[in-house]
C-alpha cells in the first residue's frame, strides 16, 4: 500500500522550451507492477530529446535521464541540398547479444554511418536512390499509396489504402507478407493483423479502455546473424487510462499471461 501511495503522490513539472531553433521535449513515468505471484517491482523512465534546426538542417539527440548520469540513445543529423538528402547516424547502439530466447544479434553491429539519397518526382511518383544502391518508387494512385524498394535479393513493397471506412496496409518484405486492418465501429477503434493480434479502444466514463489480444508466436531458429527466438503463448491485456488536468496520465494494465497488474503515472512535454 505504501508503494501505491508513493506512486500517486508524485508531483511532476513539464515545460517546452525553444531557444534560437532549439526545442526540448521528453517524457517521464513511474510504474508499480505486482508481477502476479512473483515479487512486486517499481520501475522508472525519463527521456529527453533535443532538436536543433537551422534552415533545412536538423540535429536530433535523445537521452535516457534515469540513473546517475545521462545516457545517449540516439544522435541524428540530416540536411537537404535540393533533391538530395544527407543523413548521419552518429550514435553506436550497444545491442544485447545474449542467447536468451529474444532473437538478439549474435554480435554487435556498427549502426553509425552516412546515407545520401536522391528523390526525383516523375508524374505522380517519386523515384529515390541511396548510396547503398537501393531504388525506391513511391506514390499515391487512385487513393492507394504504394512504395516499392528494389534491393539486392530482398525487394520490399508497402501498400496502404482507405476503403469503405477501413484502413488497410500490406507489406511484402523479401517474400514474407504481413497485413493489418483498422476501422471504427460505433465509437470503438478496432485493429486486426496477420499475426492474429486484435485490439479495441473506446471511451468509458471519461477514461480510455484498450483491450489487446496478442496471438501466439512460434519459435524461430537461429540464423547467421541472430540467436534463436523462443515461442510465446497468446495473451490478453486490458488497460484503462485517464488524462488528468495536471497534465499527467494514470494507467492501470492487467496482463493475463502472469495475472499481473501494473499501475503507471506518466507525463510528456
Amino acid at each position: 500500500m505504501k508503494k501505491l501511495i508513493a506512486l500517486f503522490a508524485v508531483t511532476t513539472m513539464a515545460s517546452t522550451t525553444a531557444i534560437a531553433g532549439v526545442a526540448l521535449s521528453g517524457s517521464a513515468s513511474v510504474s508499480y507492477d505486482d508481477n502476479g505471484s512473483a515479487a512486486s517491482s517499481t520501475s522508472y523512465d525519463a527521456d529527453l530529446t533535443i532538436t536543433g534546426t537551422a534552415g533545412g538542417s536538423t540535429l536530433t539527440a535523445s537521452y535516457d535521464m534515469e540513473g546517475a548520469s545521462l545516457a545517449t540513445t540516439a544522435v541524428d543529423l540530416s540536411t537537404t541540398i535540393g533533391p538530395i538528402t544527407v543523413a548521419a547516424d552518429m550514435h553506436q547502439t550497444d545491442e544485447s547479444n545474449l542467447d536468451d530466447g529474444d532473437g538478439d544479434l549474435i554480435a554487435d553491429t556498427d549502426d553509425t554511418g552516412i546515407t545520401v539519397s536522391l528523390a526525383v518526382p516523375v508524374g505522380d511518383a517519386t523515384i529515390g536512390l541511396d548510396n547503398s544502391g537501393n531504388v525506391t518508387v513511391s506514390g499515391t494512385f487512385s487513393g492507394v499509396t504504394i512504395a516499392h524498394t528494389i534491393k539486392d535479393g530482398s525487394d520490399k513493397t508497402v501498400g496502404s489504402a482507405s476503403i469503405a471506412g477501413m484502413d488497410i496496409s500490406l507489406t511484402n518484405d523479401a517474400g514474407a507478407s504481413t497485413w493489418s486492418i483498422g476501422t471504427t465501429v460505433s465509437g470503438v477503434a478496432l485493429t486486426l493483423d496477420s499475426e492474429n493480434d486484435i485490439s479495441a479502444t473506446f471511451g468509458l466514463a471519461g477514461n480510455t479502455l484498450t483491450v489487446t489480444h496478442t496471438g501466439a508466436r512460434a519459435a524461430t531458429a537461429s540464423s547467421a546473424t541472430k540467436h534463436s527466438k523462443a515461442s510465446a503463448a497468446a495473451k490478453t491485456t486490458v488497460a484503462v487510462s485517464r488524462s488528468l488536468t495536471s497534465g499527467a496520465t494514470l494507467a492501470a494494465t492487467y496482463d493475463d499471461s502472469n495475472e499481473s497488474l501494473t499501475l503507471k503515472a506518466s507525463v510528456a512535454f
